[in-house]
């Protein structure tokens, strides 16, 4: 879930090219911030990817204005959209946006709030959610369905209650609590793709008795199980794996579904990520164009456009394992363990997805300095594009626990690439997609 954070300025410094512009460090981001701020002040953060409602954002002057010469008047914000984006200005990265916290005095008591206090809505006013793009926001009927499916002609109703969606990875920056010492963790890489899932599972298959015959003679509804392999998408379980239901948009998926079909034992799943080409004409995840970025040196080392191929040929993808779990009839989940997964694809002959470094947390700034070696640069897959970033995982949780912590240039990209997508590519991905932003 999207929110801003309370917070106070700890560092400030110049502005390398700009004479009323400063640069504060918040949350490890660079932001730049106007001559007004100084190192004590509290402010509201706001990440990137998040949208402000119109409310605030017009009551403290944030929407762009132009006047009849069409020469801005006002604010930067795009009247619509209203979202945070990562920018590259006159040479400094200013990654989300930063105001005084006396903006929100009319929505609340600023002397109340604390840092690392989180900000969605305040006393009923919306300050700012997740940004979505307006296409993604049309519900679109899937060709797939969820976990339950019914039969209507023998009056069946078919579930796969222990396969679970994929989990959503939080910021790291913002989630320095949840590390204690003595953690095992792990540096793994970022990759931009779809997500997908495939699990050896229980179908339980419940057909309804008669309604008088139940009530007569106090029958119950017949419920049998069996293992089945099924696969999905981030969210949505997908019709008839193997059975002829592949078409359309899912077709590239049937390749990974049949090849786990012959090595998950039961109960296990494994989520991975495919990334690459959907078809000969299609990318998985958008293309953009390197301009946005506005810096000569990254045009020149990632050329003019940016194809988030992985170093697969045009219409060719593959697919990633980031995380495998095992889970008995009664429904008791044990998360396997990174170095197992590991192994496991290795049997299996599959991918899964890099390792920089495993280490035993000691401190935040201990952490912090190891994911600096390894979030920046070119993606070490793909070679030819920026990499997305990467994931810290805990591994010694009973649960899956990971953080990402993004390029700062794959940021200003990202929303770009989902601007470049079709209708369809985003009504196909769209859980990727609103995930990932």
């Amino acid at each position: 879930m999207y929110c801003a954070y309370i917070t106070t300025i700890k560092e400030l410094r110049k502005h390398s090219n700009a004479d009323r512009l400063q640069c504060a460090t918040i949350f490890g981001n660079n932001v730049i911030v106007d001559l007004n701020c100084y190192v004590g002040q509290k402010v509201i953060y706001f990440p990137v990817d998040g949208q402000l409602s119109e409310d605030f954002a017009r009551e403290n002057d944030l929407i762009r204005i132009k006047d009849e010469n069409g020469n801005n008047v006002g604010g930067y914000l795009d009247p619509d959209k209203r979202n945070i984006k990562a920018l590259n200005m006159r040479g400094e990265q200013s990654d989300g946006l930063a105001l005084p916290v006396e903006v929100l005095s009319k929505y609340t008591n600023i002397d109340k709030l604390k840092d690392g206090e989180q900000i969605t809505i305040l006393n009923g006013y919306e300050i700012c959610r997740k940004y979505i793009p307006k296409r993604n926001r049309v519900h679109h009927t899937q060709t797939t369905t969820g976990k339950t499916r019914k039969n209507r002609k023998d009056d069946e109703n078919i579930t796969y209650p222990f396969f679970v969606e994929h989990i959503d990875t939080a910021q790291l920056a913002f989630n320095e609590k949840a590390f204690k010492p003595g953690d095992t963790c792990y540096i793994t890489l970022k990759m931009h793709g779809t997500s997908a899932r495939t699990m050896n599972a229980v179908e339980v298959t419940t057909k309804k008795r008669n309604k008088v015959l139940k009530r007569i003679f106090g029958l119950k509804d017949k419920v049998s199980k069996r293992y089945k392999f099924i696969s999905g998408t981030r969210r949505v379980a997908l019709k008839d794996c193997g059975d002829g239901g592949w078409y359309g948009s899912n077709a590239f998926r049937e390749k990974y579904h049949n090849f786990f079909k012959e090595r998950l034992p039961k109960g296990v799943e494994v989520f991975y990520e495919i990334v690459g080409w959907v078809d000969d004409n299609k990318t998985i995840m958008g293309k953009c164009s390197n301009k946005l970025i506005k810096d000569k040196e990254f045009s020149k080392q990632y050329g003019d456009e940016t194809i988030f191929s992985y170093g697969c040929n045009v219409g060719q993808n593959e697919c990633y394992v980031y995380r495998m779990t095992l889970t008995n009839e009664d429904g008791y989940t044990v998360e396997i363990p990174w170095e197992q997964v590991q192994i496991e694809c290795e049997k299996m002959g599959v991918k899964c997805v890099p390792t920089f470094e495993k280490f035993i947390y000691t401190t935040w700034d201990d952490l912090m300095g190891r994911v600096q070696r390894y979030y920046d640069g070119a993606d070490p897959v793909g070679k030819s594009h920026i990499r997305e970033g990467v994931v810290v995982r805990i591994d010694n949780r009973t649960s899956f626990t990971a953080y990402k912590h993004k390029n700062f240039y794959f940021k200003c990209l990202s929303g770009a690439a989902v601007d470049s997508l079709t209708d369809k590519q985003i009504s196909d991905m769209e859980d990727d997609i609103i995930s990932e932003m």
